[in-house]
């Protein structure tokens, strides 16, 4: 997902004795979680349930493509877009879902020839807080550009030190809630997890905000 391996692991592009890249690090740690029997499909599950079949949802600092490949597997048209090449290289051995890279920040993907816009923009795994939080207004507002009139805007983050990767910036959810709002995008609903638990506070969040 975007950024969020680079500050975890201090920008270096390989780890261990075999200089194993990230984007292969970050695929075996989900595919050895999924093999204990651990359901790693929450966040597309959850997104899946928010929209009609065949949707087109666009998975935002999509990383390996874990959420994008198994919404695809579900029948939805998905785009993933993510800053990181390594991430990516991983990502683009699934055929059928359109890989991009680009910055959130400027993303532009009329220019990138994809006009058409999403019914759900899903940003899972701390993409928002690990962006520099000066530019998660214009990071929401590129994004909410790209929704259709009622469209859908998923992201799930921690809201302390304890659910967030090192580096991560610490925001309220008042503050994302006014973000969203200034990028017109209006809260629908909040949950405590991808299983929609109910938000009652606490350090994790997942909030759907509907395009106005």
């Amino acid at each position: 997902m975007e950024h969020s391996d680079r500050q975890r692991d201090g920008g270096a592009l390989t780890d261990g004795p075999m200089g194993r890249p990230r984007g292969e690090r970050y695929a075996a740690r989900f595919a050895a979680l999924a093999a204990t029997g651990a359901d790693v499909h929450g966040e597309a599950n959850l997104c899946s349930a928010l929209v009609r079949p065949g949707a087109r949802i666009l998975d935002a600092g999509c990383g390996t493509g874990r959420v994008a490949v198994r919404l695809q597997q579900l029948g939805f048209d998905c785009v993933g877009v993510d800053v990181d090449p390594d991430m990516l290289e991983v990502a683009r051995r699934t055929a059928g879902v359109t890989w991009l890279e680009a910055d959130l920040s400027d993303l532009d993907l009329l220019a990138l020839g994809l006009p058409d816009p999403f019914d759900l923009i899903v940003a899972a795994g701390n993409v928002v807080p690990l962006m520099p939080p000066i530019r998660v207004p214009s990071i929401l507002a590129r994004l909410a550009a790209h929704l259709r009139p009622d469209g859908l805007l998923v992201a799930g983050f921690g809201l302390d030190p304890v659910h967030l990767p090192p580096g991560a910036a610490v925001l309220s959810l008042g503050d994302y809630d006014r973000w969203c709002s200034g990028a017109g995008l209006s809260l629908r609903e909040r949950h405590a997890t991808w299983e929609r638990a109910p938000y009652v506070g606490g350090g994790y969040a997942v909030s759907v905000h509907r395009r106005d």
